[in-house]
């Protein structure tokens, strides 16, 4: 039985693992955090790297760049879930986190190079882990970190690996094995005494059978408190107001508490049933507020939404799992892996906004309404039976309101007595894996595998309406209902049109894998055998969405309707893998190595079907201290379910109607006359005060299933440099360029970008980008729920990102010590960074236009995209005592509107540079227990407090994170700005 088998493939599992586990790696043990993989290694272990398939000596590296985190730095960090960490790498643009309430799904995503969720691989110890929706992105609330030996991040498309997905690069979070008992826990707590977290956990591992056998169960529990944005003064109030021409102030949303009802007066109908409306009508509200000679304010009141919303969301986890192998006979092992997760999570937002065109019976709401106000609207009333009565003569059908005594106005009502809209998500998923593994010759062995994944999401929501109950209160056939003003509505009211809303989420994968792979010589030049990998593999995905009857008909006022989803697809692959060593030592030259890869997959979509991926790469090092190395790869991802097979289903992303925009008219000529095509009336054109109500615009969203795959091409070329006259030094830097085409997406990218296309660079009204906003609008040429755009994914964009990654890791020994006898004690420095270059979005390929993101942050871009970003730490190890120092740095952005020019209204251009330091101290009170003590955040960076004037009015904002209109939540991007502010965290781990 060859060497090589022994340990590659008997000790850590398996050539299908993908990941670099050949021996165990004991986080004690480790070099520096974020350190070199091969440190921890012995120089004549086999091991598989993450991005290969094929057996490798420890100390050589590959021709794509892997980044790799160590455990040491998810302890250091005080980190209980995984997404912490993963969202300071340089790589990494955060998608959804903890503090993602309002856009968020409950989940921790991870977006690598800002390239989206669904175009990012996630891995655990090489294999596919769970997905979570119908967009099947992986939740990383799932994976357990007290388990994590280190996370890999591979640059550019891996498909020819792994399959579809891996368009952005592959992240591969390795679990370690566990020799004895470890038991540990945490406490955080912000330094404000809110936001406390606590984790218990523990695992066992022992070998038993005289060794042929291992294995390893484990189990946690986390609870994680909320936060709400009224608990931060720089959240506590909505502020906005730059996007409609207003200073900065006290913002909020235009459905108040107290109501408004406007019923217009009615139309005028011609001879040839032409319409017009008349001037008078019925306007009840709160009244107008400008005052002469003060900045100009937007009529009326608004809501404040934002202290009741979430700044960190609450979580409650439970975690149970296990891996275990045993050799069966020799040279042959059976191996497993088990996981079961419990995840609980809220959201919660302000209370129901109702909004929309309402049937009014005068009878039933009289008792609540002046005497005056019955009258005008009786008048309104004879007018609608009038201008029925026209058209009935015109040869029209007659109005839905020509009936005596109803009138038709369009309702908005905070209904504060509801209460706030709380969702709660509970997910469980299991995943369940068993494999074979072996030696067929001294130099070939063998893998196969079979995996199932399933995670079923059940959704509770409270706070919901009925619409169709709120319309009954209001045209007699229910309970009547009193909207007229505030806190009118009686517990009995509010019991009539309240109604709870359940969803739930249903996903399901299957793997079945197997592989040989060995080694077939060398060429005789000094290089190493060449080595190869061939296999196949067989996977399926489906996922349903399964809403109530409520939320499937659209009845549901506050959180979003949408009808069902199902779908399926399965995709065959064949795939080969070979790593030619050339030239070794004994050419004169110290290495010169070859790689190639291709993968065909046979999906069952028909608009997929048979694509190709494919790789190659070159590794050369002249001597033992450079190495230079480059890849091209080209990658593909199949259309997920939800894209495929997504039902229709309503949202309201934040967006600007151009329509609504006096900058965007005057900057886009022909901008006004698509506007009037489109049924916004000539004079309000530019008026934002009535085309947009609110800063959220309602659409409808679905699948598209003729969608075809993605294909993107990516090249890496960089260096690595480890010079034998500093010891402990290794610097690596590359060079990374990857191109996306046929991207999946709404024309535009988003509701904003489709918006800008049609009124900014297409003005036509009969071209397929502009259709969706043709005879939606009302009267005054605003979007409502009442009808909004459908908008749907079509693979019609491309996007790009390049730039630099640099690692640093240097380990050495300083000559003084407090604690050791030595007199010496051991230093460790870490650098990883990333320099964007670019990251593009061109929304329709075939238009010149191309939205440039690098160093850019909202409108079209979103969550900001650094130029520079990099994560550094110092760690001291003074025996048994180490102090830590991480430095966390974000280079400035600036807003990529250029319609709008926020200067102009107290708001701000740019976010500036952005750091935070933490500190953390670790002890080993013996060989058997280590305490942690820490602070992140230490000098409490966060947005400034605003000052506000009499009319609430911005008059001082101390810093550039806090934000207006130009936000995602809560003032500020909080997934990328820290919003807890300094926070403390002690651990103990116990092992024996």
């Amino acid at each position: 039985m060859s060497n090589r088998f022994n340990k590659a493939a008997l000790l850590t599992g398996t050539i299908m693992a993908g990941a670099m586990v050949a021996v165990p790696a004991h986080a004690q043990d480790a070099d520096p955090a974020m350190g070199s993989e091969a440190a921890m290694q012995g120089d004549d272990d086999f091991i598989i790297v993450t991005g290969s398939r094929i057996q490798r000596r420890v100390n050589v590296e590959t021709a794509a760049p892997v980044a790799v985190v160590d455990a040491e730095e998810f302890e250091l960090s005080g980190t209980v879930n995984v997404e912490n960490v993963v969202n300071t790498l340089p790589q990494v643009i955060p998608g959804f986190t903890s503090n993602s309430n309002n856009p968020g799904t409950g989940t921790a995503t991870l977006n690598l190079r800002g390239l989206g969720s669904a175009r990012t691989l996630v891995l655990v110890n090489g294999r596919r882990w769970l997905s979570y929706d119908t967009s099947q992105i992986v939740d990383l609330n799932t994976i357990p970190n007290f388990l994590l030996d280190s996370v890999d991040v591979v640059t550019g498309g891996a498909s020819a690996v792994y399959g579809s997905d891996a368009m952005s690069g592959v992240v591969n979070f390795r679990l370690k094995d566990v020799d004895g008992v470890e038991l540990g826990g945490q406490y955080s707590i912000t330094e404000r005494g809110d936001g406390e977290r606590y984790q218990l956990h523990g695992a066992i591992g022992t070998s038993f059978d005289d060794g042929r056998g291992s294995a390893t169960v484990f189990a946690e529990y986390y609870n994680r408190s909320s936060i709400f944005q009224g608990d931060r003064a720089f959240s506590n109030f909505a502020l906005g107001g730059e996007s409609f021409g207003l200073d900065l102030l006290q913002f909020g949303s235009s459905t108040v508490p107290q109501g408004r009802f406007n019923a217009p007066g009615s139309v005028v109908i011609d001879a040839a049933g032409n319409t017009a409306p008349l001037a008078s009508g019925l306007v009840i509200d709160d009244g107008i507020f400008d005052t002469p000679g003060a900045p100009r304010r937007r009529a009326g009141d608004t809501y404040n939404y934002a202290p009741v919303n979430y700044l960190q969301i609450p979580q409650e986890r439970y975690l149970l799992g296990g891996y275990a192998d045993y050799e069966f006979t020799d040279g042959h092992e059976f191996y497993t892996e088990v996981a079961f997760v419990n995840n609980r999570v809220a959201q919660e937002l302000a209370a129901t906004p109702v909004t929309g065109t309402f049937n009014i019976d005068i009878a039933t709401v009289s008792p609540f309404l002046s005497q005056q106000t019955i009258n005008e609207l009786n008048i309104l009333d004879q007018r609608e039976a009038a201008a029925s009565a026209q058209r009935v003569a015109n040869g029209l059908s007659p109005l839905s309101t020509a009936e005596l005594g109803v009138v038709s106005a369009f309702v908005q009502r905070r209904v504060l007595e509801t209460g706030p809209r709380n969702s709660l998500d509970e997910r469980n998923a299991f995943r369940v894996l068993g494999g074979v593994r072996g030696s067929i010759t001294d130099n070939l062995n063998y893998d196969a595998y079979y995996m199932y994944a399933r995670t079923r999401n059940a959704n509770v929501q409270q706070g919901n309406v009925s619409r169709s109950a709120f319309q009954a209160g209001l045209d007699g056939t229910g309970t009547p209902i009193n909207i007229f003003g505030l806190n009118t509505l009686t517990p009995a009211m509010v019991d009539a049109f309240s109604i709870q809303a359940q969803n739930g989420d249903i996903s399901t994968m299957e793997v079945a894998s197997g592989a040989i792979s060995g080694f077939l010589g060398n060429l005789g030049m000094g290089g190493d055998d060449i080595g190869f990998a061939v296999g196949a593999e067989y996977r399926k995905v489906g996922s349903r969405f399964i809403p109530d009857t409520a939320l499937s008909s659209g009845d549901v006022i506050g959180f979003n309707a949408g009808d069902a989803t199902e779908g399926s697809y399965d995709v065959k692959e064949l795939f080969a893998e070979l790593n030619i060593p050339i030239l070794g030592p004994e050419s004169g030259v110290e290495r010169l190595e070859i790689t190639g890869a291709a993968r065909y997959s046979d999906y069952s979509l028909d608009a997929v079907g048979g694509v190709w991926t494919y790789a190659g790469g070159i590794e050369f090092a002249p001597i033992p201290d450079v190495t230079l190395r480059g890849q091209y790869q080209r990658a593909v991802r199949a259309p997920n379910v939800g894209e495929l097979f997504g039902g229709q289903a309503i949202g309201f992303p934040g967006a600007t109607d151009p329509c609504a925009d006096a900058n965007f008219i005057a900057n886009n000529p022909g901008a006004d006359q698509v506007c009037i095509a489109t049924g916004v009336p000539a004079a309000n054109v530019g008026n934002a005060a009535v085309v947009q109500l609110n800063p959220q615009i309602p659409a409808l969203f679905g699948g598209n299933p003729n969608l075809q795959e993605e294909t993107s091409t990516s090249w890496t070329a960089g260096v690595v440099l480890q010079p034998q006259f500093v010891p402990g030094l290794t610097i690596t830097a590359d060079y990374f360029d990857i191109v996306i085409e046929d991207a999946i997406s709404i024309a535009g990218g988003s509701l904003q970008g489709l918006m800008n296309l049609c009124y900014g660079d297409v003005q036509d009204v009969n071209s397929p980008v502009c259709r969706p906003f043709v005879g939606i609008r009302n009267n005054d040429g605003a979007i409502t729920v009442d009808a909004p755009p459908l908008v749907a994914g079509v693979n019609i964009a491309e996007l790009g990102v390049s730039g630099v990654d640099l690692q640093v890791n240097y380990t050495t020994t300083l000559p003084f010590s407090l604690l050791t006898d030595t007199g010496e004690q051991r230093f460790n420095l870490n650098f990883l960074g990333t320099w964007t270059e670019s990251s593009f979005f061109q929304p329709v390929a075939a238009l010149p236009r191309t939205i440039e993101c690098a160093g850019e942050f909202g409108g079209e871009c979103g969550e900001p995209t650094p130029s520079f970003k990099w994560t550094a730490r110092a760690s001291f190890i003074d025996g048994p005592l180490t102090t830590s120092i991480r430095w966390r740095h974000l280079s400035g952005v600036e807003d990529d509107d250029v319609d709008v020019l926020y200067t102009d209204f107290n708001g701000i251009e740019r976010i500036n540079a952005y750091d935070l330091v933490d500190l953390t101290f670790s002890f080993e009170a013996n060989e058997n227990i280590t305490v942690a003590l820490g602070v992140n955040n230490l000098f409490d960076t966060l947005p400034g407090t605003p000052e506000f004037d009499a009319n609430g009015f911005v008059t001082n904002r101390p810093n550039s994170l806090l934000l207006g209109d130009n936000q995602e939540q809560a003032n500020t991007y909080p997934s990328t700005y820290d919003v807890l502010g300094r926070d403390f965290f002690a651990s103990v781990s116990v092992k024996f």
